[in-house]
């Protein structure tokens, strides 16, 4: 659904049919694995671009050069049945890295460059990575954190010994002789989740995983030899290292790998490599929406943008100012069997399952009991399913033999496995996966995102989305940023709202409190407000809240300014105010 003066020619039932072509070969041929297409990509499409970036440029010829000389590097260091982390930022070579390595039946673990010390040793160590290929800017890093953590891995850094060894390595494809290649069932992948809630997982990927996504999304998006991805999200997520690139080079299309996002550059970036495509992290747009008019915002080729977070109140503003002909939001959870696709641009829906494609992908939103965490049951024992409209927690059926479902296949941990399994949940036996998230589901089949648990909280007796919250308040004029979150306070039942903001000039503190009583329920009202400087993110523009929950709204501890409502305005937050709160001398 595209804004006034933007032609949409994008039909939602042909992207199904698509995609469901495409994906229909891979369970007939179980050993051809991207390595593998990656090398009838070279004898297809030979000097045609495949990985752009200012680092360099790769050929599909090139590129699987690159990967058959890793591959045989990866059997001469027995890697077969081994799991290799890999430091390094966005640049080709880390595709080549990981395929060749799995081309030589070795797993790899994408480990996040932003972590260091015991966050870094902790993901080493969970996917037992004894071997490490490192970039040469993050290897002090590596060291200190292999260090303090006393584990011992053969570290090779990318710039020096590993380029230099690839040298004497054949680069032609390796025939099944010389090694037969892994199965779709073995895991290619280790993923780690953002450890937003805890300490990050690794899930296991699969090579199966790795050609579904990159086939399924290359039917949604249409993607071609003439298409060319503009990708500046980190190659160790999914979406940045998997989605984005193997949907178009499967095609014969290009992407153009930058090593992270620039606001002010993206534009002039989009509009040089002539890019078609946008992979997009739903904060990235509010940034471009944010910053002053920029020349080439225009003057691009993008047909069509696709990712996931685009809150309702971006999505217009974002689509008909920078003319983007068509977006598809689409909601997956890295190891999850639960996804939703929006290829109809339907504005803040994160998608919906089609009625011809229900028994493929068996999903449903289940009541949820916020105060203990847990779906409700009936009598029986068994879940509740949630009326049209109403949020529960959103869970996607694990296929067990000759049943519906798609496969669960976990984490390195099989506790952490079982805790994201829902059992017994309509019928006895039946397993579902859990996604940790609440949704609801309006009459037309599409979903929209409530909240994460555990973000949601109770407040005079009502379930309070931070989602929701933030996303009203950040539609307040010069509101730059939000997010909410629940904050304990001596004395109430539940947790009081609290919300963080970035602010400029345009921002009248009045009119604020005006916005908020028109748009927000009493209960959703943010009780105190805290005015921040910045709001930290994850590397996926995800805010870390938790922090901010923890510190509460204690001004003798806190450095930013604070306010509290006082029902008819937002005043400032003192030492002497908190004091008459903490001592239950105010009604709350």
């Amino acid at each position: 659904m595209a804004g006034p003066g933007v032609r949409d020619t994008f039909s939602a039932s042909k992207a199904w049919l698509r995609a469901l072509e495409l994906t229909a070969r891979i369970e007939r041929e179980p050993q051809r694995t991207l390595p593998i297409v990656i090398d009838e990509l070279a004898a297809q499409f030979g000097e045609a671009p495949a990985l752009l970036s200012d680092r360099g440029t790769l050929s599909f010829k090139a590129l699987a050069a690159r990967m058959n000389a890793v591959a045989r590097w990866a059997l001469a260091q027995n890697l077969d049945g081994k799991t290799v982390g890999l430091l390094m930022t966005n640049q080709p070579d880390y595709l080549t890295i990981w395929l060749g390595i799995t081309r030589a039946g070795g797993s790899v673990a994408l480990l996040n460059t932003n972590l260091r010390g015991a966050p870094l040793s902790h993901c080493i160590a969970i996917a037992e990575s004894r071997h490490i290929i490192v970039s040469a800017s993050l290897h002090e890093g590596l060291e200190a954190a292999l260090g303090q953590a006393k584990l011992a891995a053969q570290v090779w850094i990318h710039e020096t010994d590993l380029d230099v060894a690839l040298k004497s390595f054949a680069t032609t494809p390796l025939p099944a002789a010389e090694h037969p290649g892994p199965r779709l069932s073995d895991r290619a992948l280790c993923i780690y989740t953002s450890g937003t809630t805890g300490p990050p997982k690794a899930a296991n990927i699969s090579h199966r995983r790795i050609m579904t996504w990159s086939y399924w999304f290359a039917g949604i998006l249409n993607t071609s030899a003439n298409d060319r991805m503009m990708n500046c999200l980190p190659m160790y997520h999914s979406v940045g290292g998997i989605v984005a690139i193997g949907s178009v080079l499967v095609s014969g299309g290009a992407v153009v790998l930058q090593e992270k996002f620039s606001v002010h550059r993206f534009w002039d970036d989009v509009v040089r490599w002539d890019c078609t495509l946008f992979q997009y992290i739903g904060e990235l747009c509010r940034y471009l929406l944010k910053v002053p008019e920029n020349p080439h915002e225009r003057a691009h080729r993008l047909r069509l943008a696709c990712g996931n977070g685009l809150r309702a109140d971006v999505w217009r503003p974002f689509q008909e100012r920078f003319r983007i002909p068509h977006i598809i939001e689409f909601y997956a959870a890295t190891e999850g069997t639960f996804s939703l696709i929006n290829v109809e641009g339907e504005p803040g829906a994160i998608g919906r399952v089609p009625p011809f494609l229900a028994h493929r992908f068996p999903s449903a939103i289940v009541k949820f009991d916020v105060t203990h965490g847990e779906p409700l049951r009936d009598e029986n024992g068994f879940c509740i399913p949630s009326a049209a409209g109403e949020a529960g927690e959103a869970i996607g059926q694990i296929a067990a033999r000759d049943t519906t479902g798609a496969r669960f296949e976990g984490y390195t941990s099989a506790a952490d496995s079982e805790a994201k399994v829902l059992r017994n949940v309509f019928a006895e036996g039946d397993a579902w996966f859990r996604t940790g998230d609440l949704m609801r589901k309006d009459a037309r089949g599409f979903y929209y995102f409530v909240d994460r648990i555990g973000d949601t909280f109770r407040w005079k007796g009502e379930n309070v989305s931070t989602f929701e919250v933030a996303e009203a308040l950040a539609a307040c004029p010069g509101v730059v940023e939000a997010t909410a979150y629940g904050v304990l306070v001596p004395g109430a039942d539940g947790r009081a709202g609290m919300a963080a903001l970035v602010l400029d000039a345009a921002f009248d503190l009045a009119a604020f409190h005006a916005h908020v009583q028109e748009h927000l329920p009493p209960y959703a009202r943010p009780l105190f407000l805290r005015i921040c400087e910045t709001i930290e993110t994850t590397e996926t523009f995800k805010q870390k809240r938790a922090q901010l929950a923890r510190d509460g709204f204690n001004p003798t501890e806190i450095r930013d300014v604070l306010y509290f409502d006082t029902g008819d305005a937002y005043v400032p937050l003192d030492a002497s105010l908190f004091a008459h709160i903490a001592a239950g001398k105010l009604r709350l």
